[in-house]
């Protein structure tokens, strides 16, 4: 009967930095990058890292501030709306059918504007 050769199996290597950096001679030489990606410098909370951060709490802090401007703005003129004399039925047609509407618009407003600058974040630590 012949007999079956055993297969070879495969070479190992050992990796070092000096490999992975093609500081060998004869090793594949990698490009590096001119900057390292935003997300390590978030990961290894540099001064860059901590100031991407900070730009995304200053731009959420303004979209929850114009929320809030807009609210206070529309809460504030209701007492001065509701002295006016007008019949109740308008009382409570100004209360369901003109409050909760624009309620309702700021709130799908900032939810849009906090998904889009976490969007935008995600898009520059990504790149």
């Amino acid at each position: 009967m012949p007999e079956h050769p055993e297969p070879r199996r495969p070479r190992r290597e050992t990796v070092t930095h000096a490999t992975a950096h093609g500081d060998l001679p004869g090793a594949r030489i990698r490009p590096r990058p001119l900057h390292p990606p935003a997300r390590s410098e978030i990961d290894e909370q540099t001064t860059l890292g901590h100031t991407y951060v900070r730009s995304l709490m200053r731009s959420q802090l303004r979209a929850a501030l114009t929320a809030l401007g807009a609210l206070a703005l529309l809460v504030g003129t209701l007492p001065l709306v509701l002295a006016l004399p007008a019949p109740e039925a308008l009382v409570w047609a100004a209360l369901g059918a003109g409050v909760y509407p624009v309620v309702w618009a700021v709130a799908l407003w900032y939810v849009r504007r906090a998904e889009r600058n976490e969007r935008d974040f995600t898009g520059l630590v990504e790149r």
